[in-house]
């Protein structure tokens, strides 16, 4: 099967995409990580379910992309400034959770012997990022990214425990959910500013 033979590759994707949401002073270039990252979490998905089913991810993911960038289309591009320790600190978290997902990856393979080794690192690649960055975000749309990360990582995890349709449709529901009341919140903050 060819996403089980290049799913290195989407490993490589996951840790790009989640580390340009991450840094990316640009709500473009981040809403651009995260469909990104909605791809490679569509390609590990896709070795443990049927292609069609895990192609919900991908345009469930596609649509929260679209619902954020719809929100922030009349925004102006931030031009602020950060500091080189700023870009520091931010490198040193990526290279941190790098760090210690290849370290815990192996675990839990231990834990799931149906897992694959990508499966594992994409996973908990994605919810150590989205932890960070929530861990980091205050506000505004890098809030919703990082909810929408971490979910991301769990859809990965979830996806080799349970096949069901439903469990799809629900995990797509509530991708959706908070996408739109990510919207919501920023059009209402947006209003406020005003």
């Amino acid at each position: 099967m060819i996403f089980e033979r290049y799913s290195f590759l989407a490993t490589i994707l996951l840790t790009v995409a989640s580390a340009i949401v991450l840094l990316s002073p640009n709500w473009r270039w981040r809403v651009g990580g995260l469909a990104a990252q909605y791809f490679g979490v569509f390609w590990l998905v896709a070795i443990s379910w049927p292609s069609s089913l895990a192609a919900v991810k991908l345009v469930t993911g596609w649509m929260a992309g679209a619902i954020l960038g719809v929100s922030r289309i009349d925004q102006a591009v931030e031009n602020r400034r950060r500091w080189p320790t700023e870009w520091l600190f931010l490198g040193l978290v990526v290279l941190l959770v790098v760090i210690s997902v290849s370290a815990v990856s192996p675990s839990l393979e231990a834990w799931f012997p149906e897992i694959q080794p990508d499966q594992a690192w994409g996973g908990l690649l994605l919810v150590g990022m989205g932890m960070v960055h929530l861990g980091i975000a205050s506000r505004g749309i890098r809030v919703v990214l990082s909810l929408l990360t971490m979910l991301s990582g769990f859809e990965i995890l979830y996806a080799v425990v349970e096949t069901s349709t439903l469990v799809a449709g629900l995990l797509a529901v509530i991708n959706l959910g908070v996408a739109l009341v990510g919207a919501y919140l920023l059009s209402d903050e947006d209003e406020a500013a005003v």
